[in-house]
Formats: C-alpha cells, structure tokens, sequence
C-alpha cells in the first residue's frame, strides 16, 4: 500500500514510481533465503520448511494448500480475510497468511511458498522483475478498488488555516510543524518504510523545509491523525485511500503539482502528485497454470472500496478477528461472494 501503502513502501532504489528507503533495500539483499520475513499469521515465515508447498491450484476440484501474503496495512488484511474466509468455508481449501513486506512476498513466488498478493500498488518495477524477467509471477486481475496517495492534515486545522492545503504555501506551517525528529524543518510523517513513497524526492524537488520521519505503521499514522485533531496540534501526512478511517475522521488532502503520465519516471525527479492506483492481484505463475479452486477465487475476487473499509473497520475499530469481520461480511454479501465462485443467482 500505500501502499498502503505501498500500500505499499525499502534497499536500493528501484527505476520505477514506486521507492523503498534503504533499510528496505537492504532487507531484500538479505533474502537470499527468503528468511527474512516477519512472522505470519499463522507462524509461518517465508523460507520456512514446510511452508512452501504450494497446493492452492493443484488438482481439478480439489483446493489443497493455499499461502496468502498479508501485507502490512488493514485494507489488505480486509481483502485478504474474506478471500482466506470464503477459500476454507466455501472451497475446503487450507488456508496459510503470512505476514510479508510488500517486496518480500513477492520473491514467495518463485519458491512456491506464497500463492498470492491480493492488493498490489502498482510496482512496475517489481511486476517487470518477476513477471516479465523471472517469469515466476502473473497478474490475476484488478480488486476493484482504486488507490490514492498523497499528505493529508487533521480537519481542524485545514479550517484554520485554509492555504495549508496547497503545496506552494506550506513552508509558512514549518515551524508550527517542527518535532524533536525532525529538528529545525517541518515533519512531514510517513508510515512504515516498505510503504509506497516519493516523499523525500517531493519534499527535495519542491523546495518543502520539511523533513520526512516515519512513524512506522498504519496504526502509528492513524494514531498521529486522531491526536492531532482532539488536541488541536499540528500535523501532516502520508495517507491513503481505500482507508476506514475516513468514515471516523474526514482528513483533508494537500494539494501537489497535478500527476500527469510519465512524470514520476524519475525517481530522483519527482516532483508531482501521486497517479490513482488500479489495485491489483497478483499470483505464482505455478498457482495459476494450475487453474485450481484458490487462483479461481482469487482472480474473481472484485469489491468496491466501500465493502473493503467496511470490513477494515470491523477489524481495526470494532476489534473483531479478521475470520469473524470476514464471516460477517460473507453473510451480508452472498450474492457477490457466489459470483466469485461462479455460481449461478
């Protein structure tokens, strides 16, 4: 996500719209056994004995085993919940998530020990790495939901300061935006570092006195947003739609130079918004070649960003297990779930 996201966003830096801070780079230089993943829903790791078989897609009628990359934000883990939901209740299937960085998962594919991403960023240069170099990826579809990016501040105070919302006038809010992390420049605050990001080359190439400081997760940002407006303090940053939040607390986006096709080609360059994101999946090209049960569910799974933040909520809000927040959106939704499945109103 931003990738999340990035929804999504890492080691070296990659030729393409989608960067990674160091520390993610250097994680992939390490996976040269894939063990570096954090640890999975159910206990499982990439690079874990056992883990890799990858049984999702074998046998005509019969589902088998089926490995679920869950990436770090709650939108994902929404999509990833009903599918894993609907793939043991509806298909029999036995069902392994794994709790991976957005880059780690998909170096997964090539083992057999992840089966699928169900939201993916963009990731140009990870589709053209896996897919069309190594040929160990493919791609099953859109989600459905569509993808923002861009900084956002609490609504208090884009009523208070109404310019604060257009790229060209933030430097008047630098001072009033300062922290401990990020000294004598404004903070611009980010998510978890594998999250999708050009921040640091907009906040260079726009000649922003802000500094980018991450505050480590999709919780951390949320949490920053809401004590921000309950106290009235200042803050911008990196968020993200489909997100649940924006039910709870209406942020309100700044404004960045229009995007316009092509012009975050350069990573060191970018000096532009972010484009809307086509959320899509992707699977092992073993998973789908063998056309079973899970890679149908998945290549059909299709839902609105509304369905996604309804069930994001139920997890990240009401506090429900990702099983139960799935089974109750199952029970409201049949008719889409059976479409999935292709069967027949």
């Amino acid at each position: 996500m931003a990738g999340i996201g990035n929804t999504g966003p890492h080691p070296q830096r990659q030729p393409h719209p989608q960067r990674w801070r160091p520390a993610g780079l250097a994680a992939l230089a390490g996976l040269s056994a894939l063990a570096l993943a954090l640890g999975g829903c159910s206990g499982a790791k990439v690079g874990e004995a056992g883990a890799g078989s990858s049984g999702g897609g074998a046998g005509a009628g019969k589902c088998g085993s089926f490995n679920l990359a869950v990436n770090p934000w709650v939108g994902y883990e929404a999509n990833a919940a009903v599918i894993a939901y609907v793939a043991k209740k509806d298909l029999g299937c036995e069902v392994t998530k794994k709790d991976l960085k957005e880059e780690v998962a998909w170096q997964g594919f090539g083992t057999g020990e992840v089966d699928a991403i169900v939201e993916n960023w963009g990731h140009a240069d990870l589709k053209k790495k896996y897919v069309e170099q190594q040929k160990t990826a493919v791609a099953a579809g859109e989600t459905g939901n569509k993808g923002v990016i861009g900084w956002y501040v609490p609504p208090w105070l884009a009523q208070k300061y109404p310019d604060i919302t257009k790229w060209q006038n933030l430097n008047k809010y630098a001072d009033q935006l300062k922290t401990s992390e990020s000294g004598d420049k404004g903070q611009l605050l980010d998510g978890d570092p594998s999250f999708v990001t050009n921040d640091g080359a907009l906040v260079k190439n726009l000649n922003l006195d802000f500094k980018v400081v991450y505050s480590g997760s999709e919780a951390a940002l949320i949490q920053a947003f809401r004590q921000a407006e309950a106290k009235k303090t200042p803050v911008i940053g990196y968020f993200y739609e489909p997100q649940w939040l924006f039910s709870e607390l209406k942020l309100v986006k700044v404004e960045l130079p229009e995007y316009k096709a092509g012009c975050d080609d350069d990573p060191e360059k970018v000096a532009c918004d972010y484009p809307v994101y086509a959320l899509d999946k992707i699977v092992s090209k073993k998973f789908a070649d063998a056309d079973g049960p899970a890679y149908r569910l998945v290549k059909n799974f299709n839902w609105s960003n509304e369905d996604q933040n309804l069930v994001a909520k139920y997890i990240a809000q009401d506090k429900m297990s990702p099983e139960d927040a799935a089974a109750k959106w199952v029970g409201a939704n049949r008719a889409k779930v059976d479409a999935w499945l292709g069967k027949k109103g």
